[in-house]
C-alpha cells in the first residue's frame, strides 16, 4: 500500500497542526482492515510510535501523545488523521504513517513537524 503523509511544518510552542496519511491508489477493501499508526524520529534516534488506530477504530497513544493529539480516520477517503494541539519544542521530529495488516506493512515518505519555543 502506497501511504502519503502531508502536513507538517513550523509552528510555534502551543500551537497545532493535522498531519494527513493518504492511501490514494488503495481500495477500500484493502486499506480498511489496516491498523494505521503515526510514528516520529528526531535524528540520531529511534522512530518511535505515536499513536495508531485499528479498523475497529480503537485507538492507542503514547503517553508523551495523550490528551494532546487524537488520531482518526475516513475510511472512504483512505485517510488517517493526526491532529496535534498544544506542541512543543519536544515534538519536533519526522513523522511517519505506517500501514500494516496481513502481509502489508507500508510507510509513507516523512513529514517534518518543527516547533519553535
Amino acid at each position: 500500500v502506497q501511504l502519503q503523509a502531508s502536513g507538517g511544518g513550523l509552528v510555534q510552542a502551543g500551537g497545532s497542526l493535522r498531519l494527513s496519511c493518504k492511501a490514494p491508489r488503495a481500495i477500500t477493501s484493502v486499506f480498511n482492515p489496516l491498523r494505521v499508526g503515526w510514528y516520529r524520529q528526531v535524528s540520531g534516534k529511534e522512530r518511535e510510535l505515536v499513536a495508531d488506530i485499528d479498523s475497529g477504530r480503537r485507538t492507542n497513544y503514547a503517553d508523551f501523545a495523550k490528551g494532546r493529539f487524537t488520531i482518526s480516520r475516513d475510511n472512504a477517503r483512505k485517510t488517517v488523521y493526526l491532529s496535534m494541539n498544544d506542541l512543543s519544542p519536544e515534538d519536533t521530529a519526522v513523522y511517519y504513517c505506517n500501514a500494516r495488516g496481513g502481509t502489508s506493512d507500508s510507510w509513507g515518505q516523512g513529514t517534518l513537524v518543527t516547533v519553535s519555543s
